[in-house]
């Protein structure tokens, strides 16, 4: 049984992977572990309770995941410069400060659940782009994200519903 607070379309970080609608799926975190100090840059996965805001994807490789996913157009950017004032905000190319690309050469992007991590009115320095994402390969860390095999995040995609929650627990010592 689900705690009152939360509900069978939340995703749960747990030890043993991302629990979702009874299932688990294997996942990894960012390089940093879990930080409830996010700050740009650390590789830290951030501890809180963070809303889907967002599913973007490569319409050139893969078919919609679900109907409120958006397509990911070449020169569309993730600005990850706590100096510029488009900080945590998707921008277009040509964009001269620091960046993530988000149609990228490799499939890491093709698609990307967007959550609401220091967004829509950033606080500078608090970090980025927390996404969840297709992984490098099973065991290898990312940047701060949640990423999955892509077999499994495009099943999570499909049933996940915008508002739902990514949930990550601080863990205890």
């Amino acid at each position: 049984m689900l705690p009152k607070s939360m509900t069978t379309n939340d995703l749960v970080l747990t030890p043993l992977g991302l629990r979702f609608q009874g299932s688990r799926y294997p996942c990894t975190i960012g390089r940093g572990g879990i930080s409830a100090r996010k700050r740009e840059g650390d590789g830290a996965t951030p501890a809180g309770s963070h809303r889907i805001v967002g599913m973007l994807y490569r319409p050139d490789r893969i078919a919609r995941p679900a109907d409120w996913a958006v397509p990911i157009r070449p020169g569309d950017l993730w600005s990850d410069d706590p100096g510029h004032e488009d900080y945590n905000l998707m921008v277009r190319a040509p964009y001269p400060h620091s960046h993530e690309v988000l149609r990228r050469a490799d499939p890491l992007y093709d698609l990307v659940i967007v959550t609401d991590w220091n967004w829509p009115y950033p606080v500078r320095g608090r970090g980025s782009c927390i996404f969840l994402h297709r992984w490098r390969r099973p065991g290898y860390p990312s940047a701060g994200c949640v990423a999955l095999d892509p077999v499994h995040l495009r099943t999570i995609a499909a049933r996940l519903t915008f508002g739902a929650r990514l949930i990550v627990r601080t863990p205890h010592p």
